[in-house]
């Protein structure tokens, strides 16, 4: 019998200080990197879009691959792009840690969605309201730590 699976994250990170460093007018070339990341490590990318301080991404993680793992090889792979490529001047890297939230395949039409509509989405909510939505929609204790 072969293995099956399908493991739908919807993984957030934010850059270093929470600063609007990614400028927007390069952030689908850095997407299509992350987006060669992924696919070298036999995973799916549904959706990647963000704003200046943060990016959001829907994939579906291969099962011989542990989500810290992932998450650690997609920030320090797209770290080194964003400093080499010379289109994001600003950028002095991703913050520690990361969101991730599991989702049934039935709901990734609704997550790709949200995640596409991040720009329209941010005109009424920062990121740090978003990220308490999330957290408090699934249930995760809040560490009040990693909110300015």
């Amino acid at each position: 019998m072969s293995s099956y699976h399908q493991i739908l994250y919807h993984i957030v990170f934010r850059t270093k200080d929470s600063l609007k460093t990614l400028n927007l007018k390069n952030s689908e070339e850095l997407y299509k990197y992350i987006w060669g990341i992924v696919k070298g490590k036999n995973c799916v990318l549904y959706r990647i879009n963000g704003m200046e301080d943060h990016i959001h991404i829907l994939s579906d993680l291969h099962p011989s691959i542990a989500l810290a793992d992932y998450v650690r090889d997609l920030k320090t792979a797209s770290s080194i792009w964003i400093k080499t490529s010379g289109k994001f001047q600003n950028f002095n890297g991703w913050a520690d840690g990361y969101a991730a939230f599991t989702y049934a395949y039935r709901d990734k039409e609704t997550i790709t969605n949200y995640i596409k509509n991040q720009r329209e989405h941010h005109l009424t909510i920062s990121f740090e309201e978003e990220l308490r939505k999330l957290l408090i929609e699934h249930e995760i204790e809040i560490n009040e730590k990693y909110f300015p």
